[in-house]
């Protein structure tokens, strides 16, 4: 709770993208696998533009949906994940409609989707989290990255397995904040490589940002807090 406090204080309460549908969530998540954001919402939008319905994306030649997606990189494998993921819920539902899961108890509508090749517990948690409303705590690498500088995490705990602890250590209600600005501070301060712990908001609580700063001359390390 003091790293959601911090991060609070800094970022404000985050607000992302309007919610999607579940299907149009889920096919932008398998989107986003291994691209940014603006790659992403490219191919996104392009399909949405080639293809009116899901279910035109779900029946088209495979050709004309690799090629829609191409912004997004991996298209050839992306695109028939997607029409195979369409095609499934088809099968098992009747209809390209995943509002169902809201009745279902969070773990078993993860479970439900991950069922799908391509479909792990990060584009699970984030179609239940942001399109459907349920308590679901994604992990990205930026993520994945302050929760073990941070000590949140055993040091070789491995993505899956930092989705289940951190959505034991924050509260429920935090998911959505804690997420998004644990993403935001990554990319603007924590980052891989050469994280700047002087101007981080979290250094009193981060063992790693502590060890970093204790080598820094005197004055500095005062100017820093």
């Amino acid at each position: 709770m003091a790293v959601h406090r911090r991060l609070l204080e800094a970022y404000g309460e985050p607000r992302w993208r309007r919610p999607l549908p579940p299907v149009a969530e889920l096919v932008s998540t398998i989107l986003s696998q291994n691209t940014n954001d603006l790659n992403r919402d490219r191919a996104f939008a392009a399909l949405r533009a080639a293809f009116p319905t899901w279910e035109a994306v779900r029946d088209a030649p495979a050709p004309a949906v690799i090629q829609a997606i191409r912004p997004a990189g991996l298209a050839n494998q992306k695109g028939p994940r997607i029409q195979a993921v369409l095609r499934a819920i088809t099968e098992e539902r009747g209809r390209l409609d995943l509002r169902f899961l809201r009745r279902l108890p969070p773990s078993q509508a993860a479970d439900w989707l991950m069922r799908f090749k391509g479909v792990g517990r990060k584009t699970a948690s984030i179609v239940l989290l942001f399109s459907l409303g349920l308590p679901a705590f994604p992990v990205d690498t930026h993520i994945h990255r302050l929760s073990g500088r941070l000590g949140l995490r055993p040091p070789r705990a491995s993505l899956d397995q930092t989705h289940e602890l951190l959505a034991r250590t924050f509260p429920p209600e935090t998911y959505y904040a804690a997420h998004l600005n644990l993403i935001r501070h990554g990319r603007q301060v924590c980052h891989a490589r050469r994280p700047d712990c002087p101007a981080c908001v979290l250094r009193r609580l981060c063992p790693t940002g502590r060890r970093s700063l204790q080598g820094r001359p005197a004055a500095m390390r005062a100017r820093h807090g």
